[in-house]
């Protein structure tokens, strides 16, 4: 009862309707005090205004001096005569009574001294009055206006800060410089856990230490260890940094806030700081407690880099107080930093050393092994074929992340639904590798036959080269169906190295032009189709120069740049005589690919024909189809690599 008492006694919710109308009273005292109607009296001529004087139609005549403006009254008879039909009417709720017309005049004492005539020379009843005061009133009134508009929108805004309302537009303007973290606490169920993050041993090992940490300091602090004060998770987008953080948050136990970089970013000077500010004061009141910051390169660029304009940087001063608060003059502990991104490179030094994230944990796309654990976390909520490997379906998708086997499985439960199955089998995922990677197959595609058969012979031309050299990838499947931007595609199996030596990436080079050489050797021309193909080799080729220093002519020298502050900027690291030389030199490792391509292809012209007659027929071939042709591979040994597209 007490409860229900104090609930009944509670002071009312502030409404903000009366504002509404305290704007309305302002117009309608101006229509009270103005002497103005709420329908205008209808303007005429002064010629008009005379003869209806003359005619005696007019009742009262009131003259306001300082806006030369006469209103004009009607009789009551005159108000029935047709002339006058389109006379406005005396309006309602006014002190003074409302014009039937209104009209403009000259000089004052003239236009009185005429009006004063007409009236004697026809013995008429009009009467004649004057009026300053009043629209001496509503002059002050719209004077006034503004102001009061401003003060109710000012008090307005102040009430709802008083009685709480800090969720609508005053809330937000005072609350601006608050921090926009979520908080996960014990009230928040947080259901990621580390048995849903497949693959990514390391990573996970190293996390799962800060959460024993947090659980068990005295383990680590018995033994004069200390907390770490941040982790930094790197890595390619979609390798599972953020599910990661999650599952940390879900372990842990203990408050977890988590926001992105951006959310430091204002158009207000001084709100990144006055946000990071608030945040760690959140953090310590709560401590242990962990903040995540998702994509910290948005704050933590270097500084001093590209600001060209001299001004006062606001990210910079965000940077600035998060460096502090992580590790400044007065920083208090059990306070742990887990950021993430996917530009480590982008990021300050300062921001990086030990003491501010002592770990920087690097969470790589997976190898088979994991993708094969990552395909079992997401084939779980499936329907599946009971038949169906995952071991197959981890070799087909090297390079593909853990948010790209999740979009396959994904997409072979669509394809499989559409096709009305009860279960998603095998060809589902082929087919879902097939749409993510090339692009959606384009059926009615206009195609003529002379392009149809230049494209079965390009990509017979890969299938051949990359089947006959030892380094290149074997080819598993050729088709020529259009997908995406693409006519046709190869699909070939790499292996997955950790080192390249020279002589695996020219007979990778060498497939790769197989194509182009396979048009020149058919149809002793060329064409546009090989566009993807030498963007490949040419960045092929200008890595082994100048990056991995592959090169006899120019040497054990590199010029990359490990920190990304001058990939080739406004300055080269080297002079014009070895750019000529680094020039000719990728420019002689193609070409003598080419015809390395050539060669092969006109030792096996018969052979590349029959491929690309099949090709034409079937429109898709597979790797038994090179057999039948080529018989085994000349290498003698197993292929136990991947699938990709070429």
């Amino acid at each position: 009862m007490a409860n229900e008492t104090k609930k009944n006694t509670k002071k009312p919710k502030f409404s903000p309707y009366w504002i509404y109308g305290i704007i309305i009273a302002i117009f309608l005292g101006m229509q009270l005090f103005g002497g103005s109607a709420f329908v205008n009296s209808k303007e005429i001529k002064t010629s008009d205004f005379i003869s209806y004087l003359e005619q005696g139609d007019v009742k009262e005549v009131i003259l306001v001096g300082n806006t030369k403006t006469a209103k004009v009254f009607l009789t009551d008879e005159a108000l029935k005569k047709e002339v006058h039909k389109n006379a406005k009417p005396s309006s309602f709720m006014t002190t003074s009574k409302a014009a039937n017309y209104s009209l403009k005049f000259g000089d004052l004492q003239n236009f009185e001294n005429r009006i004063d005539d007409i009236i004697t020379e026809r013995n008429l009843d009009t009467t004649r009055d004057a009026d300053v005061e009043s629209n001496m009133w509503g002059e002050f009134l719209l004077t006034l206006l503004p102001f009061a508009l401003i003060i109710g929108v000012w008090i307005f805004i102040m009430r709802r800060m008083s009685s709480g309302g800090g969720g609508g537009a005053g809330g937000q303007i005072f609350n601006i410089g608050k921090s926009k973290a979520k908080l996960f606490d014990q009230n928040t169920e947080v259901k990621t856990s580390f048995k849903d993050v497949a693959g990514l041993e390391g990573a996970k090992e190293e996390v799962q230490e800060i959460v024993d940490f947090l659980k068990n300091p005295e383990k680590y602090t018995s033994l004069g260890g200390k907390i770490p004060k941040g982790a930094l998770l790197i890595g390619p987008p979609g390798t599972g940094k953020t599910l990661l953080a999650r599952a940390v948050a879900g372990e842990a136990k203990v408050p977890f806030f988590s926001l992105s970089g951006s959310d430091f970013v204002e158009m207000f000077v001084g709100v990144g700081a006055s946000r990071v500010r608030d945040l760690f004061k959140q953090a310590k009141e709560k401590s242990p407690s962990i903040i995540f910051i998702d994509e910290i390169d948005a704050i933590g660029r270097a500084r001093g880099k590209n600001n060209f304009s001299g001004s006062n940087d606001e990210r910079e001063n965000t940077l600035n107080q998060l460096l502090t608060e992580m590790d400044g003059f007065g920083t208090n502990a059990n306070v742990i930093v887990v950021a993430a991104t996917n530009r480590a490179d982008v990021l300050d030094k300062a921001l990086m050393r030990a003491g501010r994230f002592d770990r920087q944990i690097f969470v790589d796309l997976p190898d088979v092994r994991e993708r094969k654990e990552i395909f079992e976390v997401h084939l779980k909520p499936l329907k599946k074929a009971k038949d169906l490997d995952t071991d197959f379906l981890s070799k087909q998708t090297p390079g593909f992340s853990g948010a790209d086997i999740a979009n396959v499985c994904n997409e072979a439960a669509l394809i499989a639904a559409r096709h009305g199955k009860k279960a998603v089998e095998k060809q589902d995922f082929l087919d879902a590798v097939d749409r993510i990677v090339g692009g959606l197959e384009k059926k009615n595609k206009i195609i003529t036959p002379a392009e149809k058969k230049a494209v079965a012979f390009h990509e017979a031309g890969h299938a051949t080269v990359s089947w006959l050299l030892e380094h290149a990838a074997p080819l598993v499947k050729v088709t020529i169906v259009p997908r995406g931007r693409s006519l046709g595609a190869a699909w070939y199996l790499p292996e997955e190295r950790l080192i390249v030596r020279p002589e695996q990436m020219l007979d990778e080079m060498c497939a790769a032009l197989g194509g182009r050489a396979a048009e020149k050797v058919i149809f002793d021309q060329i064409s546009t189709g090989a566009l993807s193909d030498l963007e490949k080799v040419t960045k092929q080729a200008r890595a082994m120069v100048t990056i991995y220093g592959l090169s006899d002519k120019v040497g054990n020298l590199t010029y990359y740049d490990s920190s990304g502050q001058n990939e080739y900027g406004f300055t080269k690291p080297y002079s014009e005589q070895t750019a000529e030389l680094i020039d000719k030199e990728i420019s002689d490792i193609i070409e003598k690919q080419y015809q390395r391509a050539i060669d092969l292809l006109k030792k096996n012209k018969d052979k590349l024909t029959l491929l690309a007659e099949e090709l034409l027929e079937k429109e898709v071939i597979f790797k038994d189809n090179l057999e039948k042709i080529f018989g085994p591979r000349p290498f003698g040994k197993e292929e136990e690599q991947t699938l990709a597209v070429e």
